[in-house]
């Protein structure tokens, strides 16, 4: 039995190596800030988004997954309840800003904590969400709530923030700040608005898996949250995830949502481009083009006549002139050629189409050499010519 190569084996177990470290090795920490409410990552919110029907009221938190103006237009929602949204930008058009300001007129609730807050919600609002100059940034920089039953001692100290963010109020007549920075600027208001009130804050970090399971930092979000009253309330996914849920989505968006499946696919997808280029070629053999066999009977003719010429056997070659040509006569116009005498001429020329004295002409040269003895070139080519001529006349 043959033994099984060394250097095959060796490349085996070291393929194999590779992908059982690469598969049971500790994943990278994804820090991405997504706001997700399915996300695990530190900068998702499923630790606060499992825990807040606690702190409104069992069972009564909804995910949302439509536009603003979608939801607040098509959907019956009960009358009042709260909306709250958390990421990092929230970005609405003027019909989605028109039915939220709408909504909160009614008396409902909205809470919305994002970093980029559109200047068409701030002027409406009377606020604006200003970022101070990178020169200010500073990750130590605490955070506390106005509220004395709220407030505490030492603040809270989101550290991945860079304290760059506040809100610079522009109508304080309405509006109740609820919490501050150490710099005394403005990180989370309340806007009084028809029979609703906004809830704006620029910190949403704080709502994040990190804070919220992190000792010091985990009743912050609690506590901001608590001002919502006991309602029906609406979680926005829509600002980050968009309109579909995983069930709904492709399987096509679920493998470019996985980087490992992202890959696989492309690299599928390549390699049949690949094969259809390289191996979709003709394989076999080329096959030889067979040329068709030529008619060489003409060539043949050509050949023999010209060993004659050449020869100087002008009377043979004119006497096979003279029975070809017969016999041509005889096959195309079924003529008997023993005799040719008047009646045969106007025959041919009335079949044929030939001018009759054209045609008289020639059988007359026809008749001529059939009973001379000898004939010399120039009969030959007189009668060569007079044959050809009637040919093309036809």
């Amino acid at each position: 039995m043959r033994k099984p190569n060394k250097y095959l084996l060796i490349l085996l177990a070291t393929i194999t190596a590779y992908v059982l470290f690469e598969y049971y090795r500790p994943k990278p920490i994804d820090w991405r800030a997504t706001y997700e409410n399915d996300d695990k990552i530190p900068f998702g919110t499923q630790a606060l988004f499992e825990l807040l029907p606690d702190v409104i009221h069992p069972s009564a938190i909804k995910t949302v997954r439509l536009p603003v103006y979608t939801l607040f237009t098509e959907s019956k929602l009960p009358t009042p309840s709260n909306y709250i949204v958390i990421c990092q930008e929230l970005d609405v058009d003027k019909n989605d800003r028109e039915q939220l300001l709408a909504y909160v007129r009614l008396g409902n609730n909205a809470f919305i904590s994002a970093y980029e807050l559109p200047d068409s919600l701030g002027i409406a609002l009377g606020f604006k969400a200003a970022v101070k100059d990178q020169s200010k940034a500073d990750s130590t920089l605490r955070q506390n709530f106005v509220n004395p039953s709220l407030h505490t001692t030492s603040g809270y100290n989101f550290f991945h923030d860079d304290g760059r963010n506040f809100l610079a109020i522009k109508q304080p007549a309405h509006i109740t700040v609820l919490g501050r920075n150490a710099r005394k600027e403005p990180i989370f208001i309340r806007v009084q608005y028809g029979k609703g009130q906004f809830f704006i804050h620029n910190l949403p970090l704080a709502f994040t898996n990190y804070y919220v399971l992190n000792q010091k930092t985990a009743d912050y979000a609690f506590k901001a949250l608590a001002y919502l009253p006991a309602r029906p309330t609406y979680w926005d996914e829509y600002q980050k995830q968009g309109r579909f849920n995983e069930d709904e989505q492709s399987i096509f968006r679920y493998i470019r949502s996985q980087p490992a499946l992202n890959w696989a696919y492309y690299l599928v997808a390549f390699g049949l481009i690949f094969y259809a280029i390289f191996a979709g070629k003709r394989t076999q053999r080329v096959i030889p083009v067979v040329e068709p066999p030529k008619n060489t009977s003409l060539d043949f003719v050509q050949t023999i006549g010209r060993m004659y010429f050449q020869q100087g056997d002008h009377e043979n070659v004119a006497r096979k002139k003279i029975q070809y040509f017969l016999a041509d006569i005889r096959e195309r116009y079924g003529l008997n050629t023993t005799i040719l005498d008047k009646e045969f001429t106007e025959t041919l020329a009335r079949k044929s189409g030939a001018p009759p004295d054209e045609t008289a002409s020639l059988v007359r040269l026809l008749r001529d050499a059939q009973k001379s003895i000898s004939l010399s070139e120039y009969d030959l080519i007189t009668l060569n010519r007079a044959i050809e001529n009637f040919k093309q006349t036809t």
